[in-house]
């Protein structure tokens, strides 16, 4: 199994890299997809490899997509390619796992509409806008989307998120 992570500059850097690091520890390949190859730089400065462009992923190539929070999400979702990748992975009802401002972009692909999800505070009325049922937990589960607030609901979220990765 590969996972995917959409993300650009300003990602938090937790949620990023909590994430990533434990689905490696699981043996899982793990990607890094952003408006183009290279570094990316986080809020509180810790680095990482973009090995792809959005335009360069191929949806059915991976079984998980995570989408983590911070800045990276407000230019994520301004990406078309970015949201196809998403409408992709909810057409074949593969994992998503979003924290914080990470739903965002699910947002701006139109497809969280009537789903059960969480986000930061800051997003919630966003989300509520957008037709979904928001619910103040730190990890929340519909179907096919995992979804948490903020890096303190990180076990959780990650909890959850590892129950979708085949053994």
């Amino acid at each position: 199994m590969k996972a995917l992570f959409l993300s650009a500059d300003h990602f938090e850097d937790t949620e990023l890299l909590v994430p990533y690091y434990r689905l490696k520890e699981a043996g899982v390949d793990v990607d890094i997809a952003s408006m183009r190859p290279g570094k990316l730089t986080g809020k509180h400065g810790y680095e990482v490899e973009a090995s792809k462009s959005f335009d360069e992923v191929k949806a059915e190539e991976y079984g998980l997509l995570v989408l983590p929070g911070g800045g990276a999400p407000a230019a994520v979702r301004k990406e078309p390619a970015a949201l196809a990748i998403a409408r992709a992975f909810f057409a074949d009802g593969k994992p998503v796992a979003a924290i914080c401002h990470g739903p965002q972009i699910l947002i701006s692909a139109d497809l969280i509409k009537g789903r059960h999800a969480t986000c930061y505070s800051s997003v919630s009325s966003e989300l509520k806008d957008a037709g979904a049922v928001y619910e103040d937990r730190e990890v929340v589960v519909d179907g096919n989307l995992v979804s948490a607030r903020s890096p303190a609901d990180l076990p959780a979220f990650l909890r959850e998120m590892m129950k979708r990765v085949p053994a």
